[in-house]
């Protein structure tokens, strides 16, 4: 962008940061304090990041040239994207330390996921599909933040007395099931809690999405977890295996996020494994955007992030109507700046108001939208893939930018795919051919043909959205919109 880092001392990093037992204290004040009160500090706070980031981040200082010094309609800023922050690194950071080839470096070492970097900042690494992983560094304010938010408008509410006598008898362990082998939120979110709190580590396990069915079930099984935390695709998935008397569990409550979570789906979940399932809108840019409350709505963390619904052009979509897309802003990150950034999810807001009586917005969300795959197994029967499994074996291949996998028959799945330009398209979809047969045969389904094809993946007609896993209509009811 022609403007160099800043190379001056880490700015107002070296301010001693709120702790969580403050941030927590801060969040039930403004909660008590009503709407009124959420919004004076999204404000407060928007003026003083929009401040910061002009001062201390070249890549907002030249993006915000044009605009006059006094604080801006946040309307007036021009929205951003990942793949911009990420190509722009060195200019959008704002501390010099911070380094992509650094940051690079420490996310490719499994041994280091939950430890801090440089002894101060929290990193998250998507997969993503650009060739290279999307890197998003949190400073102390933004942990102690996010932890004292689910602290607060997370946990605090599920722990009635009776929920919590349930949770002990039940042997107080909980479990994850999860995408692992990164430095994925949730793989970096339970290494930092283990090392902070070494004697729940006992109690809490993480195990991998990508085990075969049966044995991850075998694992759960003996564990025998009290609370059970997974993505929505999963969690039906289980509670089928628990309907079928292969998972005896009885979990006394179900937290989820990741995808989206239809009404159906929280209630055929919640129905199996007889309890509650309790919704979260979470991002690697900020972890607490949004909690669930006992009515199944999703309530905005409106005074530590500004989520705008917009459509195609970046224009506001009024309340009722669901986005094109969502531009989101957090207000405690200061040494990766999130301002105005696209984070592709289709966001509706909800103008009514909850029965619970929370003065936070309520919002509905439609994150990712994949089937699980049902293939033929090679002892017979069919074997399920859920598709962040099948997600996360794509974008740990070099090269691809986009990408669908479009089960084409019992026993076949055709690839879709796009690539990152300068690689050669045809090693690209040979060598993501290679990795899903290597997963499949892991699965039992070795049988399965991936083929590889000419097409690139194909959006859907309404809302343009890119459904990356799709089930074959005749044996799958699809969610979602028809593809074009």
């Amino acid at each position: 962008m022609g403007i160099p880092p800043v190379r001056s001392a880490r700015p107002e990093h070296r301010e001693s940061p709120p702790s969580v037992w403050t941030a927590a204290w801060d969040i039930r004040r403004a909660e008590r304090g009503g709407a009124a009160s959420v919004m004076g500090r999204q404000q407060t706070r928007l003026a003083g990041m929009i401040a910061f980031a002009r001062r201390h981040s070249p890549f907002y200082r030249e993006r915000y040239g044009h605009l006059p010094d006094e604080t801006p309609d946040i309307l007036s800023l021009p929205p951003v994207t990942k793949q911009e922050l990420m190509e722009h690194f060195a200019n959008w950071v704002t501390d010099p330390e911070v380094t992509r080839e650094e940051v690079e470096r420490f996310v490719s070492d499994p041994y280091r996921i939950g430890t801090p970097f440089l002894d101060r900042y929290v990193v998250f690494a998507t997969s993503g599909t650009t060739g290279r992983p999307a890197l998003f560094v949190h400073d102390r304010v933004s942990v102690s933040v996010s932890l004292a938010l689910a602290a607060v408008r997370r946990f605090l509410p599920l722990l009635s007395p009776r929920a919590l006598w349930s949770f002990l008898r039940r042997g107080g362990r909980t479990a994850s099931i999860v995408a692992t082998g990164g430095h994925f939120t949730s793989s970096v979110i339970d290494g930092l809690a283990r090392l902070r709190y070494p004697r729940l580590a006992k109690r809490n396990r993480t195990f991998s999405l990508l085990l075969p069915l049966p044995e991850l079930v075998q694992e759960i099984n003996v564990f025998r977890p009290a609370i059970l935390g997974s993505y929505p695709t999963a969690l039906a998935l289980l509670a089928q295996e628990r309907k079928s008397g292969a998972l005896r569990v009885d979990p006394v409550l179900a937290l989820t996020g990741a995808e989206w979570l239809s009404p159906a789906a929280r209630e055929r979940t919640a129905s199996s494994f007889g309890c509650p399932v309790r919704d979260t809108y979470a991002a690697s840019e900020f972890p607490g955007i949004a909690f669930d409350c006992e009515h199944g709505r999703l309530h905005l963390n409106a005074d530590w992030v500004v989520l705008e619904p917009v459509d195609a052009e970046y224009r506001p979509v009024p309340a009722g109507r669901p986005s094109h897309t969502a531009l989101l802003t957090s207000l405690a990150n200061r040494v990766q700046p999130i301002l105005r950034y696209d984070i592709g999810d289709s966001v509706t807001w909800i103008p009514f108001p909850c029965l619970c009586g929370s003065p936070l917005p309520g919002i509905q969300v439609e994150g990712r939208r994949d089937d699980v795959l049902r293939l033929r197994a090679e002892t017979g029967g069919t074997v399920a893939l859920l598709p962040m499994a099948l997600s996360t074996v794509v974008e740990e291949a070099p090269g691809v930018r986009s990408y669908q996998l479009v089960q084409a028959g019992p026993a076949r799945i055709r690839l879709r795919v796009e690539e990152v330009p300068g690689h050669d398209r045809n090693r690209v979809c040979d060598d993501l051919a290679a990795r899903l047969r290597t997963f499949l045969s892991a699965q039992g389904a070795a049988s399965v043909d991936v083929e590889t094809t000419d097409e690139r993946p194909v959006r859907d007609r309404a809302g343009g959205k890119l459904r990356q896993v799709i089930a074959d209509p005749a044996s799958h009811e699809v969610s979602g919109n028809p593809l074009e």
